[in-house]
């Protein structure tokens, strides 16, 4: 990722260290966090911020959900819809697309993390929704749908606030997208019919067409994705990868993270009522969610790092396997069982309890990589920051490159 841009890296690995001493050398801790915007160095108040502003408009405002919802695309509020667009573009424009080949090629990347997501996601869901909801089948449905739908959206963003592999999120987001398609349906139908009847437990019938499906990730990846890739194609053909890298993405990145403050707030002031109203029930969702973010990224972290991932890549495959497609999984349960409908509210609690686990994870993330990956170079992984920290930088300033 971090490689000069006249020729793309010949390693795997996405940094290499700069030679020290020499121009564009990694900085010292304190000198990288000097180079964070305010809003990137205090990004996780901002997100706590937004979450208590959604909540208090929804509800403190009569009415303001139910206009928020009035119109949708996708079976996902348009306000919504939009900031995840807006939060999207500026990551994937930023993505190197001439590299992504060492990625494809990655096995050891590829098959843990189509193991994770599409075997043990589901499965490690379905174990906690029985476990810890057997006396409430709405919301314990609810939650197996969250963890049938896995993430292409704000994982972009959360890998990229973690320094992990920009062009392998990007990778795997478009083979998750893929596979969305072809086995959401059929998941479904083994997770809420055929293994609950093998087991002798209640089942539960899942109307979903692949239309649906196929629609929501070409709105919420398919869209972005292609814009991304225009503009950075078009942008380096007219102006060269220089002018690129050093000019238009400094100044594109903060919508980024503009676009995910307001969706948190929007997010959270649809559902600001029946959040605050039904305290109980949402500490009930909440518990086997938290339980499996925790497992999910942990043991993610730990398989890449079993596997011989470099911190980067490993961090990635935490990620991409620990979040989940909320705006697919809310569309289903409205589709399906209604809005009003317990399905629909524990996939809304769904984003509410991972955004601020997830958050607290790339913290985790970061704080435990010298722990964890003690083979990865020290320059490489400050230089890795750097490039990281250019995605909000000030507007006065360019961001650092070897």
């Amino acid at each position: 990722m971090t490689a000069s841009p006249a020729s793309p890296a010949p390693s795997a690995s996405p940094v290499s260290p700069a030679p020290s001493g020499a121009p564009g050398a990694p900085a010292s801790g304190r000198a990288l966090a000097g180079r964070l915007s305010f809003l990137d160095r205090y990004l996780a108040v901002w997100i706590l911020a937004a979450m208590a502003a959604g909540l208090g408009l929804g509800r403190l405002v009569p009415g303001l959900g139910d206009a928020l919802a009035a119109v949708t695309v996708a079976g996902v509020s348009l306000p919504i819809a939009l900031g995840l667009l807006v939060m999207m573009y500026p990551v994937l424009a930023k993505v190197r697309y001439d590299r992504l080949g060492t990625v494809t090629r990655d096995r050891r990347l590829l098959l843990p993390s189509l193991f994770l997501n599409w075997v043990v996601g589901p499965a490690l869901m379905f174990a906690l929704a029985w476990l810890l909801l057997p006396d409430l089948p709405a919301y314990r449905t609810g939650l197996i749908v969250v963890g049938l739908a896995r993430c292409i959206a704000m994982v972009v963003i959360w890998n990229d606030l973690a320094r992990g592999h920009r062009e392998a999120a990007a990778v795997l987001v478009a083979l998750n997208s893929v596979f969305q398609v072809l086995a959401f349906s059929a998941l479904g139908w083994f997770y809420l019919q055929w293994l609950p009847g093998a087991l002798g437990l209640e089942r539960t019938g899942l109307d979903i067409s692949l239309w649906e499906i196929t629609r929501s990730v070409l709105l919420f990846l398919g869209v972005p994705l292609a814009a991304g890739y225009l503009t950075r194609r078009i942008g380096e053909r007219a102006k060269g990868r220089t002018w690129y890298e050093n000019r238009l993405v400094p100044r594109i990145g903060p919508f980024a993270l503009h676009g995910l403050l307001f969706t948190i707030v929007v997010l959270f002031a649809l559902q600001g009522d029946a959040i605050t109203s039904r305290p109980l029930d949402v500490a009930r969702i909440a518990l086997p969610l938290l339980g499996y973010f925790a497992l999910m990224w942990t043991g993610s972290m730990l398989l890449g790092r079993a596997v011989g991932l470099d911190y980067p890549r490993a961090t990635t495959l935490a990620f991409t396997a620990a979040g989940n497609n909320f705006e697919l999984a809310i569309a289903v349960a409205v589709a399906t069982f209604g809005a009003s409908s317990g399905q629909a509210l524990a996939g809304v609690v769904g984003p509410l309890i991972e955004v601020p686990v997830l958050i607290g994870l790339v913290h985790v993330s970061l704080s435990v990589r010298h722990r964890w990956f003690p083979g990865f170079p020290a320059g490489a992984e400050a230089e890795a920051e750097a490039v990281g920290a250019a995605s909000s930088p000030s507007p006065g300033k360019e961001a650092t490159r070897a």
